[in-house]
């Protein structure tokens, strides 16, 4: 089954959070809206199944000019130690090396592992090429408009801030927005928005439900472990109704997730086994 697509004056844009390693779902919304462009909110990577296939997809459609890509906390460790490593190979210092070891070691303690079970090794000598393209495409922080544009700085229009934890804010553990903007959790805000910015769109902490907490909508539902991914047309004066996809996975595990804030309007399509969707 397909979503309509009309966005009166522009193109539809749809936010797609944390997937971690589920590329059915992925390839489930990708059929669910044929003609809109994606902005994937990170964690695309780690814990599910298949981040290899999960970001080989995504980065298809970037290509094809139907995704932006942000970063979300997990991209954010597999890239400490990546980051570190290149500069090793310029410089030769065993200080940028040992960087390099240690966020390498960060990244695998918290999701990587998975990661390298799917390629059966992963080092920073041997880092794959695809990962690297992908980590290469990530954006921190988009402002979408009513027409559907893309801007990586904040437009002179009303817009909707899509970021994977956070607007990019001062906080007192993350005194640098741009790495706030990966770890903070709602319970931590509300935090201000740019002028203009109408209400903002996030992933990172798993609810139960799509929800909104204020002038913040959080979308995370678990996708990796319940089988339940969130995807939420961008319009900016009105909040649109979220459609869950859903596949296989175990929905009560939802049930240790939060309960916060107002639940948003949302219905349901099943995912078959071959990826298609259907209205439950």
């Amino acid at each position: 089954m397909t979503i309509p697509t009309s966005v009166p004056g522009g193109r539809q844009v749809v936010a797609i959070p944390d997937l971690h390693g589920r590329s059915d779902l992925l390839r489930a919304a990708a059929e669910a809206f044929p003609e809109a462009h994606f902005i994937s909110l990170g964690d695309a990577i780690d814990r599910g199944p298949h981040s290899l296939d999960t970001v080989s997809h995504l980065l298809e459609l970037r290509a094809e000019g139907r995704a932006t890509l942000l970063m979300g906390n997990h991209e954010r460790m597999a890239w400490e130690g990546l980051r570190w490593y290149r500069q090793h190979q310029g410089t030769h210092d065993l200080g940028d090396y040992r960087r390099a070891m240690e966020g390498l070691s960060w990244w695998m303690k918290n999701g990587g592992e998975s990661v390298r079970r799917e390629l059966s090794s992963l080092t920073l000598e041997r880092f794959p090429r695809l990962l690297a393209d992908y980590l290469d495409a990530l954006e921190r922080v988009v402002y979408v408009t009513e027409d559907g544009q893309i801007h990586i700085q904040v437009p002179g229009a009303p817009s909707v801030l899509v970021a994977h934890a956070s607007p990019p804010v001062r906080h007192r553990e993350y005194p640098d927005p741009q790495e706030a903007l990966l770890w903070l959790r709602p319970f931590e805000g509300p935090f201000a928005l740019p002028p203009g910015v109408v209400y903002s769109v996030h992933g990172h902490t798993p609810v139960r439900m799509p929800l909104r907490l204020g002038r913040h909508v959080y979308l995370d539902l678990g996708a990796y472990e319940t089988g339940l991914l969130a995807t939420l047309p961008l319009t900016v004066q009105t909040l649109s109704e979220v459609t869950v996809l859903a596949g296989r996975g175990d929905p009560a595990r939802a049930n240790r997730y939060p309960v916060m804030g107002d639940p948003v309007s949302a219905r349901a399509l099943s995912v078959r086994l071959d990826g298609s969707a259907r209205r439950m």
